[in-house]
This record gives structure tokens, sequence and C-alpha cells, in this order.
């Protein structure tokens, strides 16, 4: 006989796939209960029976060998229809059961009575059963049909307590998961910025991918002009599979392109089932690849290359990862951008170097012409000082992108072109300049190792200048203070005129004051103040 329509139903066969039980193995509290009903039933056979589309198979079995039959066996399926107990005391005499196989050969059962197994909304997903080789005219008591009742309830309390159980595991595995890949990302953000270069940046991302993934082999590739190839710089593969760097054709491989070049990410669970790779899967089976995604990386509308994350075997690759590989390929390609740009920078910084040292020839040409008949040499001197004094402003200002110069470099490059690097100490901590700044703390050194040098503690052997820095910041408004303290040569006069040099000296850091400077017998002591915030400004 063919098997009750309620066999095939899509709904009752999806409740039972979703305790995910069929074929796993025996568990404790299952195998307690089929032993509990054989007792109180007193029957040599008790079984936990799941009913699915196309068998029968059995969670626990006592008296029993088998561990499944096929539906042309099975009695259980007889229960599925039933509201109630299904007891049949002949199943000689019963027209569903007595062609059965199980009847007419093998054990030759003769008695059945079975619990439906059946879940909060209604659906039968088996049953819990006693069977006996001899028939049972009366059936089971009353009191064995209560306990085979509550058991089949003890049975469903079982599978639902095993699924609540797999879910927890399934969310701590999902969170576990979800922390390693964020962990994953701030990693990669701090690797990525202290590599200098592309190669290394896509080594590494791709090492995070792989590990972070469990996957076989991770890289990064470029497409060529026109998109029919693709050039793998480097992949990170775990041990035992071989690289693919180098370029590979698309079309070598399947129906790939279309979703590359509109930009959408490229997911294939199985090579061999998906329609895109399908039709010849054994072009990526021989590199080992089972499942994979490509996510694009696009520049102005067009696919230019593409993170490459590959498994060995089929594998359905989830939502989050799909973001956390979107998140990778947007933090590299962040990276490589950065790379580029400061490339470039460095470029025009040269650029402008160069132009700027041609401007400023240009302009001690023009100064040395035009002063040539000045007959009092020394203005002309020290106009050309400041120049070159000017221009090594600017070179500190190009090698920081223009954007800010550190204050001990300004200091060392304002001294250097004096050649008394003994004679000078140099100390504080690191502090960054606005254009502003820098350009007028060049200028006010020039002045004071020129007045020093001329007048000063340089201009004996012994003499020595002690340059110093600090920030106060337990100010209302937070100050920087440069100190120049000079010793070992003569006594400190104060000037009797007044020059541009003095004027520049008392314009301080940022050009509005903020300088005091004592005349001491040991030697010109001068402190140079400004707000923190306007020294930084660009």
């Amino acid at each position: 006989m063919n098997p009750p329509k309620e066999v095939s139903d899509q709904s009752r066969l999806a409740a039972l796939e979703a305790y995910d039980i069929l074929d796993t193995p025996p568990e404790p509290g299952f195998e307690e209960v089929v032993h509990i009903a054989r007792i109180l039933c007193d029957a040599p056979v008790a079984l936990v029976s799941l009913v699915s589309g196309d068998r029968q198979w059995f969670k626990a079995r006592a008296g029993f060998e088998p561990c499944q039959t096929d539906l042309n066996s099975s009695v259980c399926a007889y229960v599925l229809s039933e509201p109630d107990l299904l007891v049949i005391p002949d199943l000689t005499q019963d027209p569903r059961t007595r062609a059965n196989p199980l009847v007419l050969d093998g054990p030759k059962i003769r008695f059945y009575a079975g619990a439906p197994l059946r879940t909060r909304d209604g659906q039968a997903v088996g049953s819990l059963c006693v069977i006996d080789g001899a028939p049972r005219p009366h059936g089971l008591t009353a009191a064995q049909q209560s306990a085979l009742r509550n058991l089949a309830a003890q049975v469903m309390a079982q599978l639902e307590l095993r699924r609540a159980l797999a879910e927890r595991d399934e969310l701590i595995t999902a969170r576990s998961e979800a922390d390693r890949r964020r962990a994953a990302l701030l990693t990669l953000g701090d690797r990525l910025r202290d590599l200098s270069t592309p190669e290394e940046m896509i080594r590494a991302a791709s090492e995070i991918i792989g590990t972070t993934l469990g996957a076989s082999r991770a890289g990064f590739g470029y497409l060529d002009v026109d998109s029919e190839h693709i050039d793998i710089v480097s992949d990170w593969t775990k041990n035992g599979v071989a690289s693919i760097a180098g370029r590979h054709r698309f079309q070598d491989y399947g129906e790939l392109l279309p979703d590359i070049l509109l930009g959408a990410p490229l997911i294939i669970d199985d090579v061999r089932v998906d329609p895109r790779t399908c039709a010849d899967p054994e072009p990526m089976l021989r590199l080992g690849i089972g499942a994979l995604v490509n996510v694009p990386v696009r520049d102005h509308g067009r696919t230019v290359a593409m993170v490459i994350v590959q498994d060995d075997k089929p594998r359905a690759w989830s939502g989050e990862v799909l973001s956390f590989l979107r998140n990778v390929a947007d933090r590299l390609e962040v990276g490589v951008g950065r790379l580029r740009a400061e490339s470039d920078q460095r470029v025009l910084n040269h650029e402008l170097s160069h132009r700027m040292k041609n401007m400023m020839a240009m302009v001690q040409a023009i100064a040395t012409q035009t002063l040539k008949g000045v007959p009092d040499r020394a203005p002309v001197d020290a106009l050309m000082k400041r120049l070159l004094a000017l221009a090594s402003a600017h070179d500190v200002l190009l090698k920081e992108d223009w954007s800010s110069a550190s204050l001990r470099s300004i200091t060392v490059s304002a001294l250097d072109r004096f050649g008394l690097g003994a004679c000078f100490e140099v100390a504080g901590p690191e502090v960054q300049l606005g254009p502003r700044a820098t350009l007028a703390l060049s200028m006010l050194l020039h002045e004071m190792t020129t007045n020093a040098v001329k007048h000063g503690s340089l201009s004996t052997d012994a003499g020595r200048v002690s340059i110093s820095w600090r920030i106060e910041a337990d100010l209302e408004r937070p100050e920087l203070v440069v100190e120049w303290r000079e010793s070992g040569g003569p006594a400190a006069q104060e000037p009797e005129r007044r020059g541009f040099g003095s004027r520049l000296i008392k314009m301080g850091l940022i050009g509005t004051g903020g300088v005091v400077l004592r005349y001491l017998s040991t030697g010109l002591v001068a402190e140079f103040r400004a707000p923190l915030d306007q020294a930084q400004q660009s």
C-alpha cells in the first residue's frame, strides 16, 4: 500500500527538518525513554521513530536491530494522521498493515501501539511506539496508554530542548565569530597604518581574511584594462594549498564576469551546482576551489580589483561574512589610496621644492645684482643670509606636506647652516608647528644665532647655547614656551641701536610678541611665549 498522504506534507517535513535530528548519534535522553516504554508496556520492542519523506528512522530503539526502514515497512506512518494513540491489536488483520514486509517476513510483528510525536503547532513528525510478536486482543491498559502518551511528550520535550541548545550554541558561535571579525578589522586597521607598500597591505589583508574566515585561500587581484583577466598579486593559503598568484582569464572558469562588471559580489556556494560554473567546474576544482566569494573594488564606476576568498569544499557564505569582506575591501582600498596619494604628494613636494629653490636663487641673484654697488656689504650679507633662512624654513615645511613641521626639525635645520652643532644643546617634547610659526621660528633662530656669533656666547670658543621648549598646559589657555640660554661667553649687553633683526626677535614665535629678554653677566637669556593653538594653526 502507498504511504498515507501526511507523509509527504511539506509543512510536516519542514517541522521535522527544523529539529536537525535525522542520522544523529544515540543520546541518553531518548534511549532511556524507549527502555521505560518497553518495561511499562511489557513489550519486547520500543522505538522513537521519525518519519521523513522517504523512510522512517529510529532515534532510539530497544529490541529492534535495524536503525531505519523504508516507508513500505512503516506502521508509524499511519500514526501521523491519528489525533491520539494508534493501537492495532493484530497487524495481520488490519488492511493497512497485513501486507507489511515486517508482518509477513522478518520479525513477523503482530501488535503495535504508537503515540504521535506532535509539535506545538500540531505537526506530527513521528511516533513513540511499542511492538510485540504476538497479537494483543485487548491492546494496552489505560495506565499503559497514559504512560505511552506521557513518554511521547517527554520525547518532544527532549527534541525541543535539543533544538534550543543547538540554537544557543549557534548564537554563541555567531557572536564569537562576529567578535573575531570585529577584532580582525581592528587588527587590519592597525597593520595598514604601519605598512608602507600596497603589496605589504595586500598580504596582510589576505592573511587576516583567510585566518578569520577559516578559508583555504584569500587574496587580491587587479583586472586588466579589458576586464578579461585578473592579475592576482599575492594570496594567503592554508597549509597544503597551492598559491594561484598570477594571471587568470575569467572565461576559463565560467560565466563570472556579468556580476563582477556590475560591481556585485560574486558568491558561489558550490562550483559544481552553481549555474555560472556547473557546466564545467573542473578548472576550479583542479585549483582546489569548491566555493568562492569575490568582492569588487570600484573606481569611478568601474570594477578595477577584487578581494578573493575561496574554500576547497562547498560552503554557504553568510551575510555577515559578506559584510566583513566589504569592510576589508573598503579599508584596503583606503589604505592603498593613501599610499598612492602620499606618493603623489612626495612627487609634488619635490617639484615644489625644486621650483622654490629656483625662485629663491633668482631672488638672491636679483638682490645681489641690485645691491652690487652698495659700499656697505654688511646689510647685503645679512639680507642674503635671511633669504637662506627663509628658504630653509620652506624646505622643512615641504618635507611635512606644508601642513606642519616638527619644532625639533625646524630648530636643527636653522642651526645647521652655521656649522656650530657642538655648541648647541637642544631639548624638548615633540611639538608640531603650523606654517606661520615655522617661518617665524626659523627667522627668529637665525637672528638669535647671528647675534650670538657676533656679540654673544658663540663669539668665544668656550661659548654654548641651550635651546629648550615646553608646553605649560595648566594655564587657562595652554602656551608653548621656547627658551634660549647663552653661557661661557661675555656678559650680555642690551643693544644701543634697534635694527631689523631686533624688531624681528621682538615679534616672537607667531609675530605677536610674547618675548622677554634678560641681559645677564652669564649671557643672554630669552623666553618666547605663544598660545599653543595659535602656534599650531595651519
